[in-house]
């Protein structure tokens, strides 16, 4: 079986974009395209994605968007509606540039918003279920109290030390991220209108103590959406479900890729 160059840089947008993948190359098998958090990177989902491809069979790829990680730095400041710009103009280059064929995206935080606004605004037969950690579809007040929190400790704590050892530029990644949800305009910022236009299985996985998002926003995708939403809500969990019950998450990533797959094998014998 085929396995791809396990990581390298593509073109996306404009920018060099770094990128790690594992398990089959897309021509041997359907592919996950991971998304990371507003402050997140490839190399920062340590052992997940491997994990995934071992769980799943299937291919991973998890690449850093521009300002994060190794990738070329951001244009800043972002456009309030950064999220947006990279489902609709950088994300079809990404896929397109693995040579994608069908799969599933898996987005944590911003990576899931991104991947929701992919499959409600970009017409893609290639994808064919969504799997969105944390997601966000509007602000909520604790949310943006944490974010302006998150600045304190990157300012006064050991936050920008943390973040130097994953991104080229601490101040860039973080300015980026932090100054566009703190901007005021931003506290109008909504995206759930793509819920409606889902026509993809989506799996939906929450910590009940997530310190950005209430279930509120799960509940806006279970309400709106005409496609069918599993919900994995997780105890003793925060923003990070990947991070702090990694075995539940897993199990449900595979769970719902495997249902895929033996949807996708029906098809295939009633056609």
């Amino acid at each position: 079986m085929a396995h791809w160059q396990a990581e390298g840089f593509l073109t996306a947008g404009g920018k060099r974009l770094e990128y790690r993948c594992f398990g089959p190359a897309p021509t041997e098998a359907p592919t996950i395209v991971m998304l990371h958090e507003g402050l997140g990177s490839a190399g920062l989902w340590r052992d997940f994605p491997e994990k995934i491809a071992e769980a799943t069979g299937m291919g991973v790829f998890a690449s850093s968007r521009a300002g994060y990680g190794q990738s070329d730095p951001a244009d800043l400041p972002r456009p309030l509606d950064y999220m947006t710009r990279e489902a609709v103009d950088v994300l079809p280059q990404v896929l397109d540039a693995i040579g994608f064929r069908r799969g599933i995206l898996l987005g944590h935080s911003d990576g899931a918003t991104i991947a929701a606004i992919y499959a409600g605004g970009v017409e893609d037969f290639r994808v064919r279920g969504i799997v969105l950690m944390a997601p966000h579809f509007f602000t909520e007040d604790m949310g943006l109290a944490e974010i302006a929190r998150a600045k304190d400790l990157y300012e006064t704590g050991d936050l920008r030390e943390r973040m130097a050892r994953h991104h080229r530029d601490p101040d860039h990644t973080f300015r980026g991220w932090n100054d566009a949800w703190l901007d005021p305009a931003f506290a109008a910022w909504n995206v759930a209108e793509v819920i409606d236009y889902l026509r993809i299985p989506a799996l939906a996985i929450q910590g009940r103590q997530d310190q950005y998002g209430t279930l509120a926003q799960i509940e806006e995708l279970e309400s709106r959406a005409y496609s069918p939403v599993d919900t994995v809500i997780l105890d003793d969990c925060r923003h990070a479900p990947h991070q702090d019950q990694p075995d539940a998450t897993l199990a449900a990533i595979a769970e719902f890729a495997a249902r895929l797959e033996r949807i996708e094998a029906a098809e295939v014998e009633a056609a």
